[in-house]
């Protein structure tokens, strides 16, 4: 299926409930002494060669002064045309969109009919790069249009962006229901002398068109081919209606101020009027009051509330899984799970469920350990004569809170820790790490005229100390007014061979082969590869973050932990698209299995707790004194107190997803919140979730992530025996072998390579390499270790 083939934009959901999560945000109210004063170690500070680069790549985040300067246009930039968008020729004013997408559909019909007319042996060798390329000219334009309405400040822009995006996707539907090019690449795989001629590569490519060829049922007839499409075109509509409409069924509550002994005086001034206190469901006002109100009789209510979805919300998500249920029926499928998960390293709904259980019963102890330390402060609490025995829901978040502060430190402001990550030393020590494991280092570039969507935007180009310019990424790290805060990753251009044909094809419409290197990429970024002379398109990636930004122009920005650790988890994505450098755009950088991608993204955050690793970048913006890593060690520990219930809850919800997308929505009785309750309530479950609440409705990640939400506890076993063997739990990560290794075996081949071969590979462990259900079991003996 011709299609951009695996998830754009990464906005993970790690990243997103990272800033929700109840521990994180109680133990960076306020940072703990150290007990002891241990230093971190001084590292060398900087690669061979690239002292002006490691210092200028601080300087452009953390001095606005040069910012301002590094990224004046030069007089002859001034005088040029301008660049256009992300150097792309075809955007340098808002209707170039519309010439872009009509220059590529022309581009991208030709292909097609040598696709559909090859008849010789030559022609069949050649069809997996003819489609390969196919699939690279729609994200050319998709991945760029799609990124730019959503991001650029600009409506016209942001307009002409939508319709180059909506008249490349109507294209893409077409071809995706065109027989013929799944006719003619089966022809081709089916010719012994052809599969014989091709790489690994392209066998692996071609291996998945087929596969998602037929998940796109184009094998039935056209009756039930254009049903499928129009419950796909429903299921989006209803997917992004769930996410969009998020509401709950009561948007207040109100309460007299006494009741709310113990939350903020301030806010609850705030919220109070005529003598009462108007208090929202949901935000952050209510996660407050769960915190620190005494009145468990408030905190239930509260709680109920807040995890009551609107029914209208409820009616959507049962009617999207319906729908889907149905879709996989047309496709021969059991459930929508058995369709998601064919191409996963899951294989199977039943594989999914053994690694669940396998993980929970891994988890039990340690979440026995953490409730049976809240039930004890319970019980200890004079005030309470709410089921002093039982520990409730409601309670749960209240009393980890007042265990939290015990422990918490007296004598240290709540940014003292912020006070040595700076922006600057965060990315530079990201450079530094980098150089030490990869080879490859960030090279702030000055930007042309119109070539980013906004000012602050800084330009970094990656480069390798064997093969020179390996990638562009454009980093737009700054809060602003209308800016989605929201930290993502987004590929806007893939790693592609681009073959001699193609530049000589161009060149003809060029008139010279310089030209035409340039215009085969759309003006963007591309490299000879220093050991083989051939051209590829970089990979350009942006990384989207919502980073604080200080008023005075003499303190640079500085970072939570918190947020040191979504830079690092984001970079880690940028990182596999960067070394994910395939000659065919399908199977480049991230775009591999949704049950892999986040593995290179949650080791990186195992890397920004490790004492080597801070030793090199973590030093206070005034004193330039190291951080005493005591202060880290303390924080990791509050952080974790409760990882066993929080990772307990995500295995809830990850069964709850594999349930809603089983076959019971196919049932005439199918009641999501009875399925809901029956997955929160289970036997082994610590809290037994209220009768009466509907939080589904707010279980965004069901639409983008069905049938595959264990993905990320799935990731975070596997980084965590990596970090382990692989890193020695943190005394081997700047080991240049270590990163090596990791690279050779999992970065390096994006998705050109199963995901069971790279876990084997960098683990030396070959009894994984077919993966199935007793490999995901054993994953789950592996546990969650942060």
């Amino acid at each position: 299926m011709i299609k951009t083939l695996r998830p754009r934009k990464w906005i993970c959901p790690t990243c997103v409930y990272r800033q929700r999560r109840v521990q994180r945000s109680l133990a960076n109210l306020a940072a703990p002494a150290p007990s002891e004063d241990i230093r971190l170690p001084l590292a060398s500070r900087t690669a061979p060669g690239s002292s002006q680069d490691d210092q200028n790549l601080r300087q452009i985040f953390d001095s606005q002064s040069f910012w301002q300067e590094f990224s004046r246009p030069r007089p002859a930039k001034l005088s040029s045309r301008p660049a256009g968008l992300f150097t792309n020729k075809h955007l340098t004013h808002p209707e170039g969109f519309q010439e872009f997408a009509t220059i590529t559909l022309q581009r991208a019909k030709k292909i097609v009919a040598k696709v559909l007319g090859a008849s010789t042996v030559g022609e069949y060798r050649a069809i997996v790069r003819d489609l390969d390329r196919l699939s690279d000219l729609l994200c050319r334009v998709i991945d760029l249009a799609d990124f730019v309405r959503a991001t650029h400040p600009d409506r016209e822009i942001q307009a002409t962006a939508a319709k180059a995006y909506g008249l490349m996707f109507e294209y893409m539907n077409v071809l995706n229901t065109t027989a013929g090019l799944n006719d003619q690449l089966k022809r081709a795989a089916a010719d012994p002398e052809v599969w014989g001629s091709w790489s690994e590569e392209e066998k692996v490519v071609a291996q998945i068109l087929i596969k998602d060829f037929s998940k796109s049922a184009i094998d039935l007839p056209p009756t039930e081919r254009q049903k499928f499409v129009d419950l796909s075109n429903e299921i989006s509509q209803l997917g992004s209606s769930f996410v969009d409409s998020m509401a709950p069924e009561k948007e207040h509550l109100v309460f007299e101020s006494s009741r709310l002994n113990g939350m903020d005086p301030v806010l609850v001034k705030q919220l109070t009027k005529w003598g009462k206190v108007k208090l929202p469901t949901v935000g952050a006002p209510a996660g407050l009051a769960l915190r620190t109100v005494h009145d468990p009789e408030v905190r239930r209510e509260i709680y109920m509330a807040n995890r009551s979805a609107a029914g209208s919300q409820i009616l959507r998500l049962e009617e999207m899984l319906r729908r889907r249920a149905e879709l996989a029926k047309l496709s021969g499928y059991g459930s929508f799970a058995e369709m998601a998960l064919t191409d996963k390293m899951a294989k199977s709904p039943e594989s999914v469920d053994k690694f669940l259980h396998a993980l929970s019963k891994d988890n039990a102890t340690r979440v026995q350990l953490e409730l049976s330390e809240l039930l004890m402060l319970k019980h200890e609490d004079s005030t309470n004569k709410n089921a002093p025995n039982q520990l409730n829901p409601w309670d749960r978040d209240y009393y980890i809170s007042r265990l939290l502060s015990r422990s918490r430190s007296k004598n240290r402001t709540p940014d003292f820790l912020s006070a040595y990550f700076s922006l600057g030393t965060v990315m530079q020590g990201l450079s530094r790490l980098f150089t030490r494991l990869y080879g490859i280092r960030f090279v702030p570039r000055e930007t042309s005229p119109g070539e980013t969507w906004n000012d602050d935007v800084r330009r970094l180009d990656i480069v390798d100390e064997s093969d020179g310019h390996i990638a562009v990424v454009y980093c737009d790290l700054f809060e602003r007014a209308g800016k989605n805060p929201n930290p993502a990753h987004f590929t806007l251009r893939c790693s592609r061979l681009i073959s001699a044909s193609e530049i000589a094809e161009v060149a003809h419409e060029t008139g010279s082969i310089a030209a035409a290197e340039d215009a085969v990429n759309d003006g963007m970024a591309t490299t000879r590869n220093p050991h083989t002379g051939e051209l590829y398109q970089l990979p350009t990636i942006a990384l989207i973050c919502d980073f604080f930004r200080n008023a005075t122009h003499n303190r640079p920005t500085l970072l939570s932990f918190r947020d040191v650790q979504t830079l690092f988890h984001e970079m880690g994505h940028a990182v596999h698209s960067m070394l994910g450098r395939t000659s065919l755009q399908n199977v480049s950088g991230t775009r591999c299995a949704t049950d892999f991608a986040e593995l290179p993204s949650v080791l990186m955050e195992h890397f920004v707790s490790a004492p080597e690793v801070l030793g090199l970048f973590a030093r206070h913006w005034e004193t330039n004194q190291p951080l005493p890593y005591q202060i880290v060690k303390e924080k990791l520990a509050l952080d974790r107190r409760f990882a066993g219930t929080e990772t307990e809850h995500q295995i809830l919800l990850a069964r709850l997803d594999q349930a809603y997308h089983s076959d019971l929505p196919l049932s005439p009785d199918f009641n999501s919140t009875s399925t809901y309750h029956a997955m929160l309530s289970l036997p082994n479950a610590s809290l037994q979730e209220p009768k009466g609440t509907t939080w589904q409705g707010f279980f965004g990640h069901l639409f983008g992530y069905g049938a595959t939400y264990y993905s990320y506890l799935f990731d975070r076993a596997i980084a965590g025996k990596v970090w382990k063997e692989v890193f020695g739990e943190g005394r081997e990560s700047l080991n240049v072998e270590r990163g090596g290794r990791f690279r050779e075996e999992v970065l390096r081949w994006g998705g050109g390579r199963g995901g069971w071969a790279c876990v084997a590979g960098v683990l030396g462990d070959e009894k994984l390499v077919e993966g199935g259900g007793a490999a995901m079991e054993e994953v789950g003996r592996w546990g969650v270790r942060d």
